[in-house]
């Protein structure tokens, strides 16, 4: 069993901090050249900001980048890649559009500003924790199809689709943990004649 947490989708949030308009833009990836491509269309988006400083971090390649955009050096990418490391965020990334307003922060302030830009896009956009479970499949008659259909979310698995022929063909993904039981219990109510097929292996948000 493996598991990350990430975001669950994009949000954004912002406030205004003495003058200086601050956005921060959350979004899940599945990889670096999605989080670039994020990041380009948010400097498309906000081509006249003052800034559009960004860190991400992603599981493949375990990569991990910021850049702070002109900002003083450490004030501002470091700050946001902080905030994922912290929430234990992966296959996310954050940007924070910056209009400056016209006073100046100091180190101190942009640094307060940019991590709580981020935090609050990664609150906004809601961290969730993904697990590995294993998708199978199992066929029964229409007598015991209401009985089965109770009984995965009882063992901890959810149906993802239902077909109706002259059996019935439940598909579903459940923990590979709690999958023994799940097949212990089939095996009673069916008496031995319903078999579960694995289908594959896949993230699912617990």
């Amino acid at each position: 069993m493996i598991e990350y947490r990430t975001v669950a989708g994009e949000a954004c949030a912002e406030f205004m901090e003495k003058h200086s308009r601050f956005i921060g833009y959350a979004k899940p990836v599945q990889s670096e050249e999605e989080a670039v491509s994020f990041i380009r269309s948010i400097k498309s988006k906000h081509w006249d900001a003052t800034h559009n400083v960004y860190a991400y971090s992603v599981r493949a390649g375990q990569a991990q980048r910021y850049s702070d955009d002109g900002e003083p050096q450490g004030t501002a990418g470091i700050p946001v890649l902080d905030v994922i490391r912290k929430s234990g965020v992966t296959d996310t990334v954050i940007v924070v559009t910056r209009y400056f307003g016209g006073i100046l922060l100091g180190a101190g302030g942009l640094v307060r500003a940019y991590s709580h830009g981020a935090s609050l896009a990664l609150e906004k956009a809601k961290i969730i924790t993904m697990r590995t479970c294993v998708t199978a499949e199992v066929c029964c008659d229409y007598s015991r199809y209401g009985r089965l259909s109770a009984l995965i979310p009882e063992c901890g698995g959810t149906i993802d689709d239902t077909e109706f022929t002259d059996e019935v063909k439940i598909l579903f993904h459940m923990s590979d943990i709690t999958l023994p039981t799940f097949e212990q219990k089939l095996a009673d109510i069916t008496c031995g004649q319903s078999k579960i097929i694995i289908t594959g292996e896949k993230f699912f948000e617990i």
